[in-house]
């Protein structure tokens, strides 16, 4: 890779003549499929960006101008250009590089950016921080198609084009996130995309008075025919922004043109341009949703590792997508809702089987909530489901709309607990102790598939309305879920082990691992009694008070953050029963989770098996 190799910062990039240009985009294609089938990561958004990026390192200054990305899966590219070339092999590994825009891990990074619909606000705030400033630099975010669904770019566009402040947005607008991009903003691009003879007109008025440096009259002349072409302003410019597309997002040359030619021009700009995801690699190509983060795969074949796994292990989502249908035909008043994660989250099963009552609302969390609120409040049942760390954003929306309402909703958390490479962006380790605060708020975490199964059937017969059912990633026990349902009355733990020494509450999955650890300590003669709380609100009263008459020490296991979670509620009540009783909690400590493997973060976290063996060997007294 004779090009790629002399690439150390973006100043190398503007060294090389145009031709070379071209050839490096193919270099860095090949790089990061090379290192991407290996070391997995989000190969599609970023194979799709290639030319973008080169362009916009090769026309601005980084970092003194800002480039923004959102959301992160868009920018292996600018990493690699940006004197993280060889570190790049190490991404979304424990000590590595992010697989996301990091501020602290380069100077290049200039915002942080794990979740969508972000960049335009930030950029706006830099853009003014420059007008403060004095400053001369550019400003640019690049936000994907399917992130304008979210209401913060909306906020954004709203603000910076009533200032008119100096930033440019470029629209990257490959029609999908992670499944296909959905609703009228989709839809309303693709008009744009499609009035070929309108965006042929402009691009060769722009050519021509772009030179001349008479802009004012095209920008001019470009209102009156936007109104021949479209019967009406485009939406954009209606914010406030000069709008400028569709163009190419793979032609380099003609990338570069127009950027040159927008960085001369003052004032909110909107570059819309089309992208393929997976670009230049055919298995990626032809099945984008899969090859968004596809896992480690074989190069020539496009088979990947995963895909064994996949057909002969269930997953929690799975699970979940499968039971939700098979309630939804009992029960006709069910609807599904996900925010732009059908098939992450197996919503998918329910909207081929029932399309009619399963919906993807886009990336828009706090739109699935509030969407979810109003049909409660017509007497449906919404089952909404959201990831975790994506519920953060729709926090608000669970207080005011579904608790402060006593509405009955159903918020179905996927990917609770840690999750790995994608690190703290995306960790789901916060909703057990966000929930908590909220008044009337049941929470649930099953141990396993089968509680899973029936959580979701209980939810629907509870005398709670607001309700949160939380899960992990990944695959399950392996345990034969597929049968009669069972009701689980809330607030109702579950006795896994008897022992006499030490009693131990765990919370969700991490009640397996506990139940192998007290097996062994029984053949040492260390007694545990390890109850399942499976509820965080509320909490087995009854069993809690047993605890407190017969035990000194307590332990409680939870993958989430210690504060404000089972710990701190075992803690709160223990204050006020039992302050006589030793408490010790295993699980995340008051800090943001770094990205690694999960068996390497359990590790280090103490969350398996042989850190929860030595612990509660130390707690008892017992040092191995």
């Amino acid at each position: 890779m004779t090009h790629l190799d002399k690439i150390n910062s973006p100043d190398d990039l503007k060294t090389l003549a145009p031709n070379q240009l071209q050839a490096l985009c193919t270099e860095l294609r090949s790089y990061i499929i090379d290192c991407c089938a290996d070391n997995p990561g989000h190969l599609g958004s970023s194979l799709g960006t290639v030319e973008l990026t080169v362009a916009l390192h090769f026309v601005f200054n980084a970092p003194k101008d800002k480039i923004i990305w959102d959301v992160g899966h868009q920018t292996y590219a600018h990493k690699i250009l940006t004197g993280r070339r060889k570190a790049f092999t190490s991404k979304r590994t424990y000590g590595g590089i992010s697989g996301f825009p990091k501020i602290n891990e380069s100077v290049y990074d200039a915002f942080g950016t794990g979740h969508a619909s972000t960049s335009i606000s930030a950029a706006l705030g830099m853009a003014v921080a420059a007008e403060l400033d004095g400053s001369d630099e550019h400003v640019i975010a690049v936000i994907g198609d399917g992130a304008l669904t979210g209401g913060l770019a909306f906020e954004g566009l709203n603000n910076a084009g009533a200032r008119g402040t100096n930033m440019l947005v470029i629209v990257n607008d490959n029609q999908i996130s992670i499944d296909a991009s959905v609703g009228a903003i989709h839809n309303y691009l693709i008009t744009l995309s499609t009035s070929k003879r309108y965006n042929r007109f402009k691009l060769r008025l722009w050519n021509f008075f772009g030179a001349t440096g008479l802009r004012w009259l095209i920008q001019k002349f470009v209102k009156t025919t936007k109104s021949a072409f479209f019967g009406k302003s485009t939406l954009f410019a209606s914010l406030g922004f000069r709008y400028f597309g569709v163009i190419d997002g793979h032609d380099l040359t003609q990338l570069i043109k127009i950027l040159r030619r927008l960085k001369e021009l003052d004032g909110p700009k909107l570059l819309h341009i089309r992208t393929i995801k997976g670009k230049g690699y055919q298995p990626a190509e032809k099945n984008q949703s899969v090859w968004h983060a596809p896992g480690a795969f074989n190069i020539q074949t496009g088979e990947r590792a995963d895909r064994v796994k996949e057909v002969n292990q269930n997953r929690y989502q799975d699970v979940f997508g499968a039971t939700l249908l098979e309630l939804a035909q009992q029960n006709e008043k069910i609807i599904g809702i996900t925010p732009a994660m059908p098939t992450g989250s197996s919503l998918n099963i329910m909207m081929e089987a029932i399309p009619k009552r399963a919906f993807d609302v886009g990336i828009a969390e706090a739109h699935a909530v509030t969407f979810s609120a109003g049909l409660a409040a017509q007497g449906y049942l919404p089952y909404c489901c959201v990831y975790s760390s994506f519920m953060q954003r729709a926090f608000d929306s669970v207080i005011h709309d579904i608790a402060l309402q006593n509405l009955k909703v159903v918020l179905c958390l996927d990917r609770g607990g840690l999750v790995g490479e994608d690190g703290p962006t995306h960790q789901g380790v916060f909703d057990l102790a966000y929930l908590r605060l909220i008044p009337g708020l049941m929470i649930a975490a099953p141990r396993n598939e089968i509680e899973l199964r029936n959580l979701l059937y209980s939810a629907q017969n509870s005398d709670y309305n607001s309700i949160s059912i939380r899960y992990p990633r990944g695959n399950t026990t392996g345990a034969d879920w597929r049968q009669p349902f069972a009701h689980i009355l809330p607030g109702s733990a579950t006795l896994l082990h008897q022992g006499f020494d030490v009693a131990v509450l765990s919370i969700g999955w991490p009640g397996n691992v506990a139940l192998e650890v007290a097996k062994e300590l029984e053949k040492e003669e260390i007694g545990v009694q390890l109850w399942d709380m499976r509820f965080l609100k509320p909490l087995d009263q009854e069993v809690l008070r047993q605890i407190t008459v017969r035990f000194q020490r307590v332990i409680t296991i939870e993958d989430g953050t210690l504060t404000g979670g089972l710990y701190g509620a075992i803690s709160e009540y223990l204050a006020s029963s039992a302050p006589h009783i030793t408490l010790h909690g295993i699980g995340l400590p008051d800090r943001f989770i770094e990205q690694g493997s999960l068996q390497e973060l359990y590790k280090i976290y103490g969350l398996d098996n042989e850190s929860i063996y030595r612990t509660i060997k130390e707690f008892c007294g017992v040092i191995s």
